[in-house]
This record gives structure tokens, sequence and C-alpha cells, in this order.
């Protein structure tokens, strides 16, 4: 179905990460600034009302959370097995360009042209021979 490269495991994991790590961040940079939004544009009354303190109370795990997500991402260590890399793409040479049973039949068919014409060659001789 796809023709790229297959991706080893740990490349699979490294883009992984990337993504969670970059969905995080983006989750957690728009809750800082809706949060920062909501305390420095939106005029607020001198009592905090019980909505924004829900919100509050509510943004508050939701962005611990994804803080501690983000640095064990960050800071998690790969495993300490290597995998061996893979080996390269076999080279194309002209040989295998060819269909298998042309080459098989091929050598065959020269050999048959080459009796063909020693063949022809004696018995040329044989009627040299006989006119002589």
């Amino acid at each position: 179905m796809f023709k790229g490269p297959r991706y080893t495991e740990s490349e699979l994991m490294a883009r992984l990460k990337f993504t969670v790590g970059l969905s995080l961040a983006f989750t957690l940079t728009g809750i800082v600034f809706v949060v920062l939004y909501s305390l420095i544009f939106v005029t607020q009354p001198m009592t905090q009302s019980p909505n924004d303190a829900k919100f509050f109370e509510l943004i508050t795990p939701i962005a611990t959370f994804l803080t501690g997500i983000l640095s064990g991402i960050m800071l998690g260590k790969q495993d300490d097995k290597k995998e061996a890399p893979l080996p390269p793409p076999p080279e194309v040479s002209p040989s295998d360009l060819v269909p298998e049973p042309v080459a098989e039949v091929a050598p065959l068919a020269v050999a048959a042209v080459a009796g063909a014409a020693v063949v022809a060659a004696t018995e040329d001789d044989k009627d040299e021979d006989q006119i002589a």
C-alpha cells in the first residue's frame, strides 16, 4: 500500500512522542492564554464570581497534569537496546531486469544457435568432400 521505507520501532516512538508533545504543548499554551486573557482584558468585579472560581478550580489540575505529562515525555529515556540498522536496498543489475523464464531460456537458445551453426558447418564440409 505505502511505497516508502518502513519505520523502525524507535522512529515510530519518536514520531509519536513528538506528536503527543506538540498537541499537549499547544493545549497548555491555549489554557495559559485563556486564563491570562480572562484576568487581564475582562473587567473583573471586586469579588470573584462563583463561575470564575469554578473555572480556575477546574483549570488548575488540568494545567498541572499537562505540565507533568510534557515533562515526562521530554525527560523520558529511550530503551538501552539499539536496533540494527536496516540493510541498504539491493542494487539492480541488468540481469535482474530480465524476467526469469527468459533468463533461463536465453542460454539454451544461444547454445542451440551455436550448435546449429556447428552442424551446418559440418554438413557443408561433408558436401564439399562429396563434390571433390
